[in-house]
């Protein structure tokens, strides 16, 4: 929805000379409930309608499509009248923050809210000299809107980045779960499979966390125990036996675990599953 929203408001400024880009007046301190922080901003109306009380003209008033930019250290303060949706961007040295806001006239009702790292060229720093360079010329709307649409550019490109990293990102959980799930008998740990991958343990952890909302301990036991079940069931397996086979290498251990999966020890279960056979 984020990237619908942007590329929308990308056509708006690049193909309209209607949109307005307004800039905080700042002669005056920021009062209370104002919006300062040390990065550059942007906000979008995306629908709707807002006033700003930094803004002067046309009475801080901001229609669908009209935007403010708000320079690093600067404060704006958004009044909230009638029904609007609210796009913010916030452009820090590491990452862009983007906050999408909706309120019906009386409270909000959602917000949706986003960050990318900043990679590649500095594009986007260059884009945000020139605008604090337009700050000075505000009635130059044209070249506003042409640098409003470059950082626009910048932001999908950011988003754009992000997409293909967690695209890839997924593609390899997907192989490091099925290389545990065909070699969960031998002695795997969290260096040895983030060494056969080329990756590093900490981001083998953070890979399942990220994409499997597992971990990779609670993930590896998960497959053993499963294999360990079919063990019990269909073989005449000592009990160190079984935990050998999946990958155990103290028996204990592997009761425990076994036990805090099923609530039911190895023999136990074994023992349940024969006493229902025909």
């Amino acid at each position: 929805m984020l990237t619908d929203v942007i590329e929308t408001l990308f056509r708006s400024v690049s193909g309209s000379g209607s949109l307005v880009i307004r800039f905080p007046d700042n002669s005056q301190p920021p009062p209370e409930l104002a919006c300062v922080v040390s990065f550059p901003r942007i906000e979008f109306v995306v629908e709707g309608e807002v006033h700003d009380r930094n803004v002067t003209a046309d009475k801080g008033l901001l229609r669908q499509g009209d935007a403010i930019y708000i320079p690093g250290g600067k404060w704006n303060l958004t009044v909230w009248d009638k029904p609007a949706v609210l796009l913010s961007i916030l452009f820090s040295k590491e990452k862009l923050g983007f906050s999408l806001q909706f309120w019906d006239g009386k409270v909000f009702t959602g917000t949706d809210k986003q960050s990318v790292p900043r990679l590649g060229p500095r594009v986007g720093s260059f884009l945000l000299q020139a605008m604090n360079e337009v700050v000075s010329i505000p009635e130059d709307q044209q070249t506003a809107r042409c640098v409003m649409a470059g950082l626009l550019s910048h932001c999908l490109e950011q988003l754009s980045n992000r997409a293909q990293v967690l695209t890839r990102s997924g593609a390899l959980f997907e192989v490091v779960k099925r290389y545990i799930d065909e070699n969960a008998s031998l002695p795997l740990t969290r260096e040895n499979v983030a060494k056969r991958f080329h990756i590093t343990p900490n981001y083998l952890s953070h890979l399942f966390r990220k994409s499997g909302d597992i971990g990779f301990s609670e993930y590896l036991n998960h497959v053993r125990l499963e294999r360990a079940k079919l063990l019990l069931k269909g073989y005449e397996l000592k009990i160190k036996e079984v935990a050998t086979h999946c990958g155990f290498v103290d028996s204990n251990y592997f009761c425990r675990v076994f036990r805090k999966s099923t609530a039911r020890s190895p023999s136990q279960y074994r023992s349940q599953w024969l006493s229902q056979l025909p």
